[in-house]
């Protein structure tokens, strides 16, 4: 779906991009599921007996509708309430506490990967003159971030071989502390403040309802990219664009200001 007449006439002078599902395939989901399951099948046992949880139970599904885009505390809250768990506010510290142990685990060991889609764009529009800013509720942003290194994503770009993907963002909210999480816009309007950019002349790129949601709400240009056969649920959320892959965007049209599909 398109929406061009969104696109602000004087071009886009801004982009602001999630890191989770955008420019990292990270293990997040991963790490909530696991610990989640060492909890119920150890010391929460009691617990897990009076829950709605079960290992197959917690899908790629929950984890995108439940915890994604969510701060760590308030996304292990809304996970332990949506799988019924007895006392959730006094576990929710101790889930969110073995989440974030596990995953910094799991990044020592690089078991991650960059999203090549995302970081092409990224440098495309660098290249095209305009600023962009990471916006992550992840605190764990920033460690995948300096961990890409761009050599091979330059095009032979040799001034790119140590640079990191942290390096080429004009700034990076991510992780910071704010009053309210996404859906809530506060990320993303202080994203545009921060570039020193209208919000209206920002695109945010998101792979998630609630960011989708959250950039609307703050009256930005909003791009979904869709990595779960969820283009439906971003378009309903009010994605101006949807696609599959990031390499699907029209870049001669973005650098113009306007936001469309590459012509196949």
């Amino acid at each position: 779906m398109t929406r061009d007449e969104t696109s602000p006439a004087m071009g886009f002078a801004g982009v602001i991009f999630d890191v989770d599902g955008v420019l990292v395939d990270s293990p997040h989901e991963v790490a909530w599921r696991e610990s989640l399951a060492e909890l119920m099948t150890g010391p929460w046992q009691d617990a897990a007996e009076r829950s709605s949880w079960s290992p197959d139970a917690f899908t790629s599904r929950v984890y995108r509708e439940v915890l994604s885009g969510k701060p760590r505390h308030e996304g292990a809250l809304a996970c332990l309430e949506y799988f019924e768990v007895p006392d959730a506010q006094q576990r929710e510290s101790e889930y969110a506490e073995r989440k974030q142990t596990m995953l910094l685990r799991l990044i020592e060991e690089a078991r991650f990967d960059a999203y090549a889609d995302g970081v092409r764009l990224v440098l495309a529009v660098r290249a095209a003159g305009i600023p962009v800013a990471a916006a992550s509720s992840s605190k764990n942003a920033h460690r995948f971030l300096r961990a890409i290194r761009l050599g091979e994503f330059g095009g032979g770009d040799t001034s790119l071989l140590d640079t990191s993907l942290l390096d080429v963002f004009d700034a990076d909210l991510s992780g910071r502390d704010f009053a309210r999480g996404k859906p809530d816009p506060e990320i993303f309007l202080t994203a545009a403040a921060e570039l020193g950019v209208a919000p209206e002349r920002c695109v945010v790129v998101e792979d998630a309802v609630s960011g989708v949601q959250a950039a609307k709400a703050g009256a930005l240009v909003t791009l979904g990219v869709a990595r779960a056969d969820d283009e439906d649920e971003l378009a309903r959320a009010g994605a101006d664009l949807v696609v599959t892959s990031l390499d699907d965007v029209d870049r001669e049209a973005f650098a113009a200001g306007r936001l469309e599909r590459r012509a196949h």
